[in-house]
C-alpha cells in the first residue's frame, strides 16, 4: 500500500508539472504572437499612434501574474516616462514616421514635471517639421499640457476642455478618531509638517494653508506659462478664470467656447480626426473608413527599445514611498534600491552615478540606508548627480543630499525637510467598549509605547526627542552638502513644501534640468563626452516570464478608463477618498518616525491595483474586528 501511495503521488506530481508546463508554453506562444513582429497589426511606415490608457510614472508597477491570468488589468496602465520621451525622440528623427497621432480619450495625467518633460519631447517632434494631431474627447489640465504641444488640437463636439488649475479638498480624521475612541499621538517638528494634521485637526492650519496656496500657485504659474508658450493666441486665463461667461458667450456650447477662445483648433467626431490623419499619411486599407497608417507604440517601442544593459553611466532610480526592506518596481524599498547599486557597481565598470528621485519619502531609516549606500558608491570616486522628477520631497530630499549636483524642474515639488511620528492609542475604544486594561512594570518603558492606554510620559518624551534628533540630523546634511548656515536651513525647512523655481532660489537644488540634464553633467565630471556616454540603468530587468504577463496586461487593458471628460472630474473625489485612506494606513501602519510629504499634489494620482486591494484589507478589519 505504501509503495502504491508513493506512486499515485508520483503521478499527481507528474501530472501537476505537465499542466504547468503547458500552461507556460501555452502563455509563452500567446506572447510570442503578439511580439514577434514588432509592426503586428500595424504599418511599417505612417503615424505614430501615442493611445495613452493611463498614467504616466517613473517606474511603473509590474502586473500581478494572478490577475493576468484573471483576466484582469491594472486600474490604469502605468507608461514609463522615459520610454515615452524615448519613443518621441526617435520617431522624431525616423522617416518612417511621418505624424503622430495623440489620442488622450483615456488619459489619467501624471506628476507636473514629467509631463513637462513628455511635452517637451513632442515639441521635438514638431520642431523635426512632422505634424502632431490631438484627440480627445475632453481635455483635463493633464491631457491639455500634452495636446498644447500638436500641430492640430481636435475636439469632440459633445466634449469640453475643463482647466482647474491646482489645489483641491483634503481628508481631516480627527472627528472619525474621536468617535472611534482612538488618540493619534503625535511627534513633530517644523510649523510646516503637515502630514499629522489629518489626525489632530478637522481643517488646515493657517501655516499649512500658507505653503500649499504658495506651492499650488508657483505650479500654475508654471503650467500657464508652459501651455502659452505653445499656444500663444489662446485665450488661456480668460477662459480658466471666467468659464461660466466664455461658455455662456458661446450658447452654453462647451465645445464651441474651447474653439472660441483657440484652446483647439478642430471640432469633429473620432471619424473626423481620423480621416484627418489619412490625409497627412495615407490608408493600406481603402475598405476601412477612417482607416490611417498606424505604428503602434508597443511595437514601435519593441522595434527601437532604450538601451539599459550597458553602459558608463549608473541610472538608480529611488521612485515611489520609501519603505524599509525589499519592494516591487514602484516602491522603493530600501534593500532593492541598495542591491540595485551594489549589483551594478560590480557588474559595470561605472565612471558615474545618477540618482533619479521622484518620491514623497517615507521611512527615516530606509532613506538613510539609500543615502549611505550612495555615499558609500561616491567614495570610490564616482560622482553622483541628482535627477528629481516631479517629487523630490522629505526622506526623497534625504536621499538626494549626497549628490554633487542636483538638477530639478520648475514643476518639481521638494523641500518638506522635516520629520514627524504618529502612534495611535485605543484608550477611549476600550472605553467605550467597557474594557480595561492594566498590567506591571519592570522600568518606566515597560511595555510602551503602551497602545492600549496610551504611551506614558516616559514614552511620549522619548519619542519626541527621536525626532527632534533627527530633524537636527537632517539640517546638518543639508546644510554640510548645500554648503549652508544650519540656521538658514532651519528657516526653510520646517517641513515647508517647495516648487522647484523656489527651492532652486533657496539653495536646495543647483540647476534646472531634465535626467538628460543631469547624464550629460555626470559625463562631463567623470570626464566623458556627454554626447558619446552610454547609461546603465541599475534595476531588475524584466525576464521573460516578466515581459509576457506584461504583453497579456496590456493586451487586456483596451478598454481601461471613460472618455468622458465630465466622467473623470466626478471620479476624482473618490480617487482622493481613497487616496487620502492610504495615505492614512500608510501613517497609521509605518515606522513611528517618518520624512513623508502627504500634501504633495503628485501623491494624488490614482492608486494602483495592490494599493487598493491592500486598502480594502485594512479597512475591512479595522470596521470588523
Amino acid at each position: 500500500m505504501k509503495f502504491l501511495g508513493k506512486a499515485w503521488r508520483l503521478l499527481v506530481g507528474v501530472k501537476d508539472g505537465l499542466v504547468l508546463i503547458f500552461m507556460l508554453l501555452f502563455f509563452a506562444m500567446l506572447y510570442a504572437a503578439l511580439s514577434v513582429n514588432p509592426y503586428a497589426g500595424g504599418a511599417a511606415e505612417g503615424a505614430l499612434l501615442l493611445d495613452l490608457r493611463g498614467t504616466i510614472s517613473e517606474q511603473p508597477a509590474e502586473p500581478d501574474p494572478v490577475d493576468v491570468l484573471a483576466g484582469g488589468a491594472p486600474a490604469a496602465r502605468e507608461y514609463r516616462l522615459r520610454d515615452v520621451i524615448h519613443t518621441l525622440d526617435r520617431a522624431a528623427g525616423d522617416e518612417r514616421v511621418k505624424a503622430v497621432a495623440l489620442d488622450l480619450d483615456r488619459f489619467a495625467g501624471g506628476g507636473q514635471a514629467a509631463l513637462g518633460d513628455v511635452a517637451a519631447a513632442l515639441g521635438r517632434v514638431r520642431k523635426a517639421g512632422k505634424p502632431v494631431v490631438a484627440y480627445a474627447t475632453g481635455y483635463s489640465d493633464d491631457s491639455y499640457m500634452l495636446a498644447a504641444q500638436a500641430s492640430e488640437i481636435w475636439l469632440n463636439p459633445m466634449g469640453a476642455v475643463l482647466v482647474a488649475g491646482p489645489g483641491g479638498t483634503n481628508l481631516y480624521f480627527k472627528g472619525l478618531l474621536d468617535k472611534l475612541g482612538v488618540t493619534a499621538n503625535v511627534y513633530r517638528v517644523g510649523a510646516y509638517k503637515a502630514a499629522v494634521e489629518p489626525f489632530t485637526r478637522m481643517d488646515m492650519s493657517p501655516e499649512s494653508r500658507e505653503a500649499n496656496q504658495a506651492l499650488a500657485g508657483a505650479l500654475w504659474e508654471n503650467w500657464q506659462q508652459d501651455v502659452a508658450k505653445a499656444r500663444p493666441k489662446a485665450q488661456l486665463q480668460a477662459y480658466a478664470m471666467q468659464p461660466v461667461e466664455r461658455i455662456a458667450a458661446s450658447g452654453g456650447d462647451i465645445a464651441k467656447a474651447a474653439l472660441a477662445a483657440g484652446l483647439v483648433d478642430r471640432l469633429g467626431e473620432r471619424i473626423a480626426f481620423e480621416n484627418r490623419m489619412r490625409e497627412l499619411v495615407g490608408t493600406s486599407d481603402e475598405s476601412r473608413p477612417g482607416s490611417f497608417r498606424t505604428i503602434k507604440y508597443d511595437a514601435w517601442l519593441a522595434a527601437n527599445p532604450l538601451p539599459t544593459t550597458e553602459g558608463e553611466i549608473g541610472i538608480l532610480t529611488v521612485a515611489g514611498a520609501i519603505v524599509d526592506g525589499k519592494a516591487d518596481p514602484g516602491t522603493a524599498g530600501a534593500e532593492t534600491i541598495v542591491n540595485n547599486l551594489e549589483r551594478g557597481l560590480s557588474q559595470h565598470d561605472l565612471k558615474a552615478l545618477v540618482v533619479r528621485v521622484d518620491s514623497p519619502g517615507g521611512s527615516v531609516t530606509a532613506s538613510e540606508r539609500i543615502r549611505q549606500a550612495v555615499i558609500e558608491a561616491k567614495g570610490r570616486g564616482i560622482p553622483v548627480v541628482v535627477s528629481m522628477g516631479s517629487v523630490a520631497a522629505s526622506g526623497g530630499y534625504w536621499v538626494a543630499t549626497p549628490g554633487d549636483r542636483i538638477f530639478a524642474e520648475p514643476d518639481t515639488i521638494t523641500g518638506s525637510i522635516g520629520v514627524f511620528g504618529i502612534i495611535p492609542s485605543f484608550e477611549g475604544t476600550l472605553e467605550k467598549l467597557g474594557v480595561g486594561a492594566d498590567g506591571v512594570r519592570t522600568t518606566p518603558l515597560s511595555g510602551e509605547p503602551d497602545l492600549l492606554r496610551g504611551p506614558s510620559q516616559v514614552a511620549d518624551r522619548l519619542i519626541q526627542l527621536g525626532v527632534e534628533n533627527i530633524y537636527r540630523r537632517f539640517i546638518g546634511l543639508v546644510s554640510t552638502t548645500r554648503k549652508l548656515p544650519p540656521e538658514r536651513v532651519h528657516q526653510i525647512a520646517q517641513g515647508r513644501v517647495w516648487d522647484g523655481g523656489t527651492a532652486r532660489q533657496l539653495g536646495l537644488v543647483d540647476a534646472f534640468g531634465s535626467l538628460d540634464a543631469a547624464i550629460a553633467e555626470a559625463a562631463r565630471r567623470a570626464k566623458l563626452d556627454p554626447e558619446e556616454a552610454k547609461v546603465v540603468y541599475l534595476e531588475k530587468q524584466p525576464n521573460f516570464i516578466d515581459q509576457m504577463f506584461r504583453g497579456l496586461a496590456q493586451s487586456n487593458d483596451e478598454d481601461e478608463g471613460s472618455a468622458d471628460v465630465f466622467g473623470r472630474v466626478a471620479a476624482r473625489p473618490e480617487l482622493m477618498l481613497m487616496r487620502g485612506l492610504f495615505d492614512a494606513r500608510a501613517i497609521l501602519s509605518g515606522p513611528a518616525i517618518q520624512a513623508r510629504c502627504l500634501e504633495c499634489p503628485a501623491a494624488a494620482l490614482p492608486l494602483r491595483k495592490k494599493e487598493q486591494a491592500s486598502l480594502t484589507a485594512w479597512l475591512t478589519g479595522l470596521f470588523v474586528r
